[in-house]
C-alpha cells in the first residue's frame, strides 16, 4: 500500500492560488447541498508553554476523500529557532478507507484560509469595492491579500494593521510586492498601492472589505468606526473565547458562517450570541448556500456583511488532494510503502 508524502516545501512547489481557489468554492458548495460531513472539532490550550492544538477532521462525500488535520501553535517555539505553526494532515480514500496522503498542513491551511476570505469578499462584499484593509501582519495576511487580488480586480489600496507590532507591519508590506511575485505569482500593477494602516479607526472608516487575521480575545474594530455597506471576512476567531469585533457590529448585520454550529460554538459569532445581541435566527445562513444561489448575499448596498470562518479540515483534503495529484504528476515527494 502506496501514499505519498509531502513537506511543506513540496506543497509549496506544487500548488497555486487559482487552483486552490476553485476547489474551496467547489466544497462549499458541496457542503450547501449535503455532500460534506464536518466532524467535531477537538482543541486543547497548553497554558504552560501558551500554546494550542485542534484538531479538524470531515467526510467529502462529493469527492470520496475523508481524513483529519491538526495543526499547533506554538508561539515560544522562536526562541528555540523552530518553527512555531506546524501540523499535519492525513488523506483517505472512502471507498476503501486506505491513505492517500500525508502532508505537511501548515502551507495547505495558508492557501485554503486565503482563499476562503477572499471568496466570500468577492461574493458578498459590494462590487464597487477599491480599499482592503488586513487587520494582523502574521503568517495568513499574505495568502489573504494574494487571493484576493485574483477575486477582485477592482481593488486598488491595500492596508496592513498589526495591533501587537507596527513595525512589523511596515516590514511585511515592504516585502509584499515581491513575496506575491514569488510565492503566488501575482505582479502587483502600479495602479495597486500597498500601506501600513497606522491608525486603525481612519483605516477601518475608509475601507470597503475589511479581513481580520489576529489571535486576539477582545474587540480590536469598534461599531462607530465603521462606514455604511462595509464586509467582514472574520478568520482569526477560530476557537472558544477569541473575538476581534466589537459585538455591536453584528446587531443588523447580514451573518454567514462556514458551518452554522461551528461559528455558534467558537467562531466570531460565539460571543455576540452568548451577550444576547443577536439570535441565532440573525444568521442568513452559510457561505456554500450563497455560492450555490440557494439564498441571497448581501441585499443593499449600505449593510454590513460578515462571513464568520472558522476553518473546515473538508477544504484541507480537497487542497491537500489536488496537491498529491500534481505531486504526482510531476514526480515529486516520497512514496511510502505502508
Amino acid at each position: 500500500m502506496m501514499i505519498t508524502v509531502l513537506s511543506r516545501e513540496q506543497v509549496m512547489s506544487v500548488l497555486e492560488m487559482p487552483r486552490v481557489i476553485k476547489g474551496v468554492e467547489q466544497v462549499y458548495r458541496m457542503k450547501a447541498n449535503g455532500e460534506t460531513v464536518v466532524w467535531p472539532l477537538v482543541s486543547h490550550e497548553f497554558e504552560h508553554a501558551n500554546a494550542v492544538m485542534d484538531i479538524r477532521s470531515g467526510y467529502v462525500a462529493g469527492m470520496k476523500l475523508h481524513g483529519l488535520k491538526m495543526l499547533n501553535n506554538f508561539p515560544g517555539n522562536a526562541r528555540l529557532g523552530l518553527p512555531g505553526f506546524n501540523g499535519m494532515l492525513m488523506i483517505f480514500d472512502s471507498d476503501t478507507g486506505l491513505p492517500l496522503g500525508v502532508l505537511d498542513a501548515s502551507y495547505i491551511t495558508g492557501m485554503r484560509t486565503g482563499a476562503a476570505g477572499a471568496i466570500a469578499a468577492r461574493a458578498l462584499a459590494r462590487e464597487d469595492s477599491t480599499r482592503l484593509l488586513v487587520l494582523g501582519a502574521g503568517k495568513q495576511a499574505a495568502f489573504q491579500i494574494a487571493a484576493a487580488l485574483l477575486l477582485m480586480p477592482g481593488l486598488e489600496r491595500v492596508l496592513v494593521a498589526d495591533p501587537l507590532s507596527a513595525s512589523n507591519a511596515f516590514a511585511f508590506v515592504d516585502a509584499l510586492p515581491a513575496r506575491l511575485s514569488d510565492e503566488f505569482h501575482i505582479n502587483v500593477q502600479k495602479t495597486i498601492h500597498f500601506e501600513v494602516a497606522e491608525n486603525l479607526e481612519t483605516a477601518v472608516a475608509s475601507s470597503d472589505v475589511i479581513i481580520t487575521v489576529t489571535p486576539s480575545r477582545k474587540p480590536l474594530i469598534q461599531r462607530e468606526w465603521l462606514k455604511p455597506g462595509t464586509h467582514f471576512s472574520c478568520i482569526g476567531s477560530d476557537m472558544e473565547g477569541k473575538e476581534e469585533l466589537d459585538p455591536e457590529i453584528f446587531r443588523g448585520a447580514r451573518i454567514f458562517a462556514d458551518d452554522r454550529p461551528q461559528c455558534m460554538r467558537v467562531g466570531e459569532m460565539e460571543l455576540p450570541l452568548k451577550q444576547g445581541v443577536i439570535a441565532e435566527s440573525d444568521i442568513a445562513g452559510e457561505l456554500g448556500q450563497v455560492l450555490a444561489g440557494m439564498i441571497p448575499g448581501r441585499t443593499s448596498y449600505g449593510e454590513t456583511t460578515i462571513f464568520d470562518a472558522t476553518g473546515l479540515a473538508l477544504l484541507d483534503l480537497v487542497t491537500g488532494k489536488v496537491a498529491i495529484d500534481l505531486a504526482l504528476e510531476k514526480g515529486i515527494g516520497t512514496r511510502v510503502d505502508m
